[in-house]
């Protein structure tokens, strides 16, 4: 059974044939599929929904996107308190860092991650995890987080989720584990030069690991330069067999 963790059906690239990439990847052999919203905007954080209310197999996910961080208002937050009720929605995100584009202030990055953790925790939803060359950062939000939330159990016992797209270190995967999440890999696992990112996937214990396209970027081998679809999750799934 494949599954794809992480995708985004509500980008434009798929409104030309949306329905058949998602009938693709029921032919692949696909379960379920999990799209993200809110990569485009906080004010799209429904779409999502939209699409996995279609369609059996297809649930969602919605969260500011680190990027967009700047343009996120209070109603935004309100937005995913109500998504939060549906039974098809299954967690908070991708919310997260991004240091490699800054497109939104690290500040501000910051405050709209914590924002959107305390948010899960009300809700009793994971989160998806965005980061990229902010592992530190990451680490110490999720830490600090952890010391100062409420009940003896802490964030180890109320928060959890995925680490998508994983690029980081084991050290950077095994310490966020211990606070309940799993590590999600996608199509650059693939790619020729990844050999320290298949290193670090091959120290995951099974039933920590993901996996997932991001698509529609990031298409494996042998699609790399194409339109990326949940179909192609198998070649993930192949390199880390």
């Amino acid at each position: 059974m494949h599954v794809d963790s992480h995708c985004h059906l509500d980008d434009p690239r798929f409104d030309a044939d949306r329905e058949a990439v998602i009938e693709r990847a029921r032919e692949a052999g696909l379960k379920y599929v999990l799209t993200i919203g809110g990569a485009a905007g906080p004010d799209r954080l429904g779409e999502a929904i939209e699409i996995a209310e279609r369609h059996e197999g297809v649930c969602a996910a919605a969260g500011v996107h680190p990027h967009e961080a700047i343009k996120a208002r209070d109603s935004h937050f309100d937005d995913l308190r109500k998504l939060a009720s549906h039974r098809k929605f299954l967690a908070i995100g991708e919310i997260g860092l991004d240091y490699h584009y800054d497109h939104s202030p690290r500040e501000v990055q910051r405050q709209v991650l914590v924002r959107q953790l305390e948010l899960a925790r009300e809700v009793n939803l994971p989160v998806v995890i965005h980061c990229r060359d902010a592992w530190a950062d990451l680490r110490e939000i999720i830490q600090a987080h952890a010391a100062h939330s409420s009940g003896a159990a802490g964030l180890k016992g109320c928060l959890r989720g995925i680490l998508h797209c994983f690029t980081g270190s084991r050290e950077d995967a095994f310490a966020l584990m211990d606070f309940g999440f799993l590590v999600s890999f996608a199509g650059n696992v693939t790619f020729s030069k990844a050999e320290d990112l298949r290193a670090a996937a091959r120290a995951i214990p099974l039933d920590r690991l993901l996996t997932e396209t991001d698509s529609p970027y990031l298409a494996p081998v042998p699609h790399r330069g194409k339109r990326n679809e949940p179909a192609y999750v198998r070649e993930v799934t192949r390199t880390l067999a």
